[in-house]
């Protein structure tokens, strides 16, 4: 198996076959089409088709990159069969949670069974999804093995945490340093050969536990810091201490200390469902993760404590979130992307709508966004979103939300209040200015004449 793969690529006859085009398997797809052939499978016939014409559907890849490679080296299908004469099948599929919290694998597993079809001695299946420790064995490899191959003798399977950061210019699929572990030696081996088809800088790890707790322990390490750094911006308002100004300072400490910065909530495809999977794995273990479902916990409450932050504006008004037009800036669940998985700003829409605001929504890259209480459309110009307002809320710190002119601005809105939640400014002439992590006085919550 190693000697076949090895010379395929070798000889660059390699085939890939890449189950999901999104953020993580569509740059992916393309890195190894500047090399190899290269199959990619979604089940999202739409987008299928806005990629076969030539249109990228996300932002790290531009229509220009794709149209280089797309019907020559890079053919995308809604159809797996297109899929027979693949060699390797990379898992690049989504892994949400259930509203419970648990993991939905519902995914993988349809991959699962999907290629266990395709199938031939020789092939090899490598998993990229971020889930918990055991799942490539315990999920994955189950479902292969109900065809007539077997895991270790007739095919390979390996474990490689994707490590894409949307909106990243810097670090890509091609030089981000890519873990590789597999069931056996045999197989780390293969994975970290195809790997290196696009990426120089290859660890092996031990096994596919370890590659997959090597994702969580990334991404949980984040997730924990910023919860600790909400917790702290929580107590600093009311002590009137400005958090941001104490992590400037901290930050110039040249050991021992990374800034971290709070915020509305976490979003995107890891760094709030991670603490989850893995609290999840825990349980069945009989091990009580306090620390890690706590950072979960902390970072959620985010989004309600940003609803306190207007009530409280609203207040300073006579007014109350009932009946209020609340102007939301930032749909994506950080700046510069229109990626919006995950993002804070659907629970913080949620929860006013159910107070019983009027919602108005304006990012530059996103035109709508759904959640449980409708779908939600764009204004068509940013100054559209302000007539009428009662409260400005800055949730995702776009540049282009720079240059807004607020003397215009006040004219057109009833209450001039502005919540930052990025603390994209210091104050603001002639608004009511509130900040997350910022003192909490008299003085900061003046109401302007």
């Amino acid at each position: 198996m190693n000697e076949e793969i090895s010379e395929k690529i070798k000889m660059r006859s390699l085939k890939i076959g890449i189950f999901g085009l999104g953020y993580v398997g569509l740059p992916l797809a393309l890195a190894f089409a500047e090399h190899v052939q290269v199959t990619g499978y979604d089940i999202d016939k739409k987008k299928i088709e806005m990629i076969s014409g030539g249109r990228s559907p996300i932002d790290d890849v531009t229509d220009l990159h794709l149209q280089t490679s797309i019907h020559k080296s890079f053919l995308p299908t809604a159809n797996p069969e297109k899929m027979w004469d693949c060699d390797v099948f990379i898992i690049t599929v989504p892994t949400p949670l259930y509203p419970n919290k648990n993991p939905n694998l519902e995914y993988i597993k349809s991959a699962a069974n999907t290629i266990r079809e395709l199938l031939k001695p020789g092939s090899f299946v490598i998993l990229e999804s971020t889930t918990y420790p055991g799942t490539t064995e315990e999920i994955l490899i189950p479902i292969l093995e109900s065809g007539e191959y077997s895991a270790g003798i007739d095919f390979g399977v390996a474990y490689s945490p994707e490590r894409i950061d949307p909106g990243n210019t810097t670090y890509s699929v091609k030089n981000t340093p890519k873990i590789v572990g597999g069931i056996n030696q045999e197989c780390t081996d293969i994975a970290a050969d195809v790997y290196s088809i696009i990426n120089s800088d290859i660890i092996e790890v031990e096994n596919c536990r370890t590659a997959e707790a090597v994702k969580m322990m990334e991404n949980i390490f984040r997730n924990v810091n910023i919860a600790l750094v909400n917790e702290l911006s929580l107590l600093c308002e009311p002590l009137n201490i400005n958090i941001w100004k104490v992590i400037q300072a901290a930050s110039t400490k040249p050991y021992g200390y990374m800034p971290f910065y709070p915020g509305p909530g976490v979003g995107g495809h890891c760094i709030p469902l991670d603490p989850y999977y893995l609290s999840y794995k825990a349980k069945q273990i009989n091990f009580l993760s306090r620390f890690i479902e706590m950072s979960g916990e902390i970072n959620d409450f985010m989004i309600f404590h940003t609803v306190y932050l207007i009530e409280m504006g609203l207040k300073l008004y006579n007014r109350r979130v009932f009946g209020s037009t609340i102007s939301i800036l930032g749909l994506s669940y950080k700046k510069n992307i229109r990626d919006t998985r995950e993002s804070p700003t659907i629970k913080i829409i949620d929860e006013l709508a159910s107070l019983g605001a009027v919602i108005k929504i304006f990012d530059p890259n996103v035109k709508s966004i759904k959640t449980d209480s409708g779908l939600y459309t764009c204004e068509e110009h940013i100054n559209d979103t302000f007539f009428n307002s009662d409260c400005i809320v800055l949730i995702v710190d776009h540049d282009e939300f720079r240059n807004l002119d607020f003397e215009t601005i006040k004219k057109h809105v009833r209450c001039p209040l502005f919540v930052d939640c990025k603390n994209f400014y210091e104050t603001i002439d002639g608004f009511t200015y509130i900040g997350l992590g910022k003192p909490i006085n008299e003085d900061n919550l003046r109401k302007i004449p």
